[in-house]
């Protein structure tokens, strides 16, 4: 487990019933995640909502886990939509409360798989539900690779010629978040398996020197390195980045306008993420969050969020019967996938496999290797 962060606050008692909504809740969410509309006004999961509970819906969008850490650390929100790289520090720092999942009728519908899931579940405890998954992809402009999509991540880490003859140097983007370094440790998985690399998130001292070694060569590479998926859309559309890891959200923003882009699963695997959404310690608006964890899992939400983020929803039923996902959406979105995905999960000192390098670690030294870029 983690280490406990400082300046904890008091959780409140878990709630042994439901009452009535305080009239909003505030959500940290990643983009995409809380739609109402604006942006196609086929995906809305929030008016409905707002109207059968009057609990108004506010959203701060974080760009990184480590945000999301720092925006609950901060106080003043009621739920987060954390991945596994978040959700145990969120747990051990004491800024999440364990919720009553008999309060939540829908728990029974979530795939089995999830709900008793690590990255949220601690001690028998669960600390929050389970929203949606989906993989980190290889995007890429299908105008340079005319011929064939690429098969492995060496577009990204290794310096080439790319199909239209131009070198890769510059038009490649890395993700800037420490747990990209786990990226690193899955590409060297196939490549360097002398490092007996197993866990790319259980890394000792020297598979971690090997990662660092591979992203200080791939620095010479990143134009860019992204954390904003609406400034790496654009970096794709007016910049000429031509590869990089990313998410299907952008992918399927891209595509719908026309950009020239699609995504890949590489032959030296994928890493990914199961989101949970969580319930702050502090939440001043719990009944409200209640009501929007419940709501968050009906299929007719799941399968939306879905098919606008490109994820596979956290309730199998979901994947049928959805006009927007339809049929098909689910294993479109990786929904076979799910055994081949390593999902995001924080570093920790004690591991599997001994003594590894904890995530504080990964946070200074990734720092260090990006530099200001």
């Amino acid at each position: 487990m983690v280490a406990a962060l400082g300046g904890q606050v008091m959780a409140q008692d878990m709630l042994a019933s439901l009452g009535a909504g305080e009239g909003e809740v505030s959500i940290v969410a990643w983009a995409g995640y809380i739609e109402r509309g604006e942006t196609d006004k086929a995906f809305d999961w929030v008016t409905k909502f707002e109207a059968d509970t009057g609990c108004k819906v506010s959203v701060k969008t974080a760009a990184t886990s480590d945000e999301m850490v720092a925006l609950m650390n901060e106080g003043g929100f009621d739920l987060v939509t954390a991945s596994g790289d978040a959700s145990l520090r969120l747990i051990a720092g004491k800024r999440v409360q364990p919720i009553n999942t008999a309060l939540i009728p829908s728990w029974s519908t979530i795939d089995p798989r999830l709900q008793n899931a690590a990255w949220h579940t601690v001690d028998g405890k669960h600390y929050g539900t389970p929203y949606v998954w989906g993989a980190n992809v290889l995007m890429y402009n299908t105008e340079v690779f005319k011929d064939a999509p690429p098969t492995s991540w060496n577009v990204v880490f290794e310096e080439m010629t790319l199909p239209d003859g131009e070198s890769n140097v510059g038009r490649v983007q890395a993700y800037d978040g420490p747990i990209y370094v786990a990226d690193a440790a899955l590409y060297l998985m196939t490549h360097k398996p002398e490092l007996g690399i197993t866990d790319p998130y259980a890394l000792n001292e020297e598979q971690y020197a090997a990662a660092l070694d591979l992203l200080r060569v791939q620095r010479d590479l990143v134009g860019r390195y992204w954390h904003d998926a609406f400034i790496q859309m654009d970096d794709f559309k007016n910049e000429g980045i031509v590869a990089s890891s990313s998410w299907p959200f952008m992918v399927n923003v891209l595509k719908a306008e026309g950009a020239p882009v699609a995504s890949v699963f590489p032959k030296e695997g994928i890493t990914g993420w199961a989101d949970t959404t969580m319930l702050a310690a502090d939440s001043a608006h719990p009944n409200c969050a209640y009501m929007w964890m419940e709501h968050s899992l009906s299929p007719k939400v799941q399968g939306d969020v879905s098919a606008w983020f490109g994820t596979v929803p956290s309730v199998p039923a979901a994947c049928k019967g959805n006009e927007l996902l339809t049929d098909e959406g689910c294993a479109a979105n990786g929904g076979d996938q799910f055994d081949k995905i390593r999902f995001w999960r924080t570093p920790t000192a004690q591991c599997a496999t001994g003594e590894c390098v904890p995530y504080y670690r990964w946070v200074s030294d990734y720092v260090g290797v990006i530099g200001g870029r």
